[in-house]
């Protein structure tokens, strides 16, 4: 039986928000956390979609216990994005994923997602510069 201890939990919301990591976040040990995680998915590692604080999570300042204070009611907000996007990926709670699939799936969901919760999201601005966004929102040229 194959062990995902060399694999990368990440939670729904992740899947789909990592496309457009520019090198930004919360604090430097934050960034390298994502830098190190987006490295090891890009080289192939498997990927658990993974309903709770993943491994992008740990890093994370506001992460307290499992839950996320970003704001008041940030946890219940990302458990429902992470549900929504597990729904659109369809994929649940799996394991052994690979990013090149998750990715190939990206365009085919990223309207919807992109009306549902980029609209309201504090790191909109920083997506946007990205030229993956900039491709699916036709804002790229």
């Amino acid at each position: 039986m194959r062990s995902l201890k060399s694999g990368i939990k990440l939670r729904g919301h992740h899947l789909i928000c990592l496309h457009f990591f520019s090198g930004e976040g919360y604090n430097p040990e934050f960034v390298e956390n994502l830098k190190e995680v987006m490295k090891r998915v890009e080289d192939g590692a498997e990927i658990e979609v993974y309903s709770g604080p993943d491994d992008i999570c740990k890093k994370c300042p506001y992460l307290k216990g499992e839950m996320c204070l970003y704001t008041e009611d940030a946890d219940a907000g990302i458990r429902e994005m992470d549900r929504k996007a597990g729904e659109l990926l369809k994929i649940k709670n799996i394991t052994g994923v690979k990013w090149q699939v998750i990715r190939r799936k990206i365009p085919e969901i990223f309207s919807e997602w992109e009306r549902e919760y980029c609209e309201d999201c504090d790191w909109r601005k920083v997506c946007e510069k990205t030229i993956p966004y900039q491709r699916l929102t036709c804002k790229g040229g």
